[in-house]
């Protein structure tokens, strides 16, 4: 008797988040390969000013928004040239962007408390499964203020 992996769709969805880890956007779910600055480009489209007055932090997944958004400030780690090392500077740079990037993954962290987003889900309904991830980022967000 042969066993099988069950295969697992897997759901992405945007999140901006502050410093105090609370969750300020989540977008509807996308399908799990499409790329993430693709879904932020359409979340987000780049001919208004989203970001203008903010301090922006995101990871190498959102390589090119540099060229399209206009931020404050943008801190997006330095990316490994083929074949060559970063620096020591850059390391350290690497370093301090990520411990400052980490609270979106505390965040997002706390989304996963709920066990009906972190366990295996077979739910067909997209839209109730958003529903859900809303519900799950408004409790989030009233644990924290409490």
């Amino acid at each position: 008797m042969l066993l099988r992996e069950k295969k697992c769709h897997t759901l992405k969805a945007v999140t901006l988040s502050n410093p105090s880890r609370c969750i300020l956007y989540l977008s509807e779910c996308w399908v799990g390969k499409t790329h993430d600055y693709r879904m932020f480009q359409l979340e987000f489209p780049p001919e208004k000013n989203w970001f203008a007055d903010f301090r922006v932090r995101v990871d190498l997944g959102f390589l090119g928004i540099e060229k399209e958004y206009k931020c404050k400030e943008l801190l997006i780690p330095h990316k490994k040239p083929k074949k060559q090392e970063l620096t020591q500077k850059q390391k350290a740079e690497n370093k301090v962007r990520a411990s400052e990037r980490i609270v979106v993954e505390h965040s997002i962290a706390g989304l996963k408390r709920y066990r009906i987003l972190s366990d295996r889900l077979r739910m067909h309904d997209l839209d109730l499964y958003n529903v859900i991830l809303g519900v799950c980022a408004g409790l989030w967000n009233f644990r924290l203020s409490c």
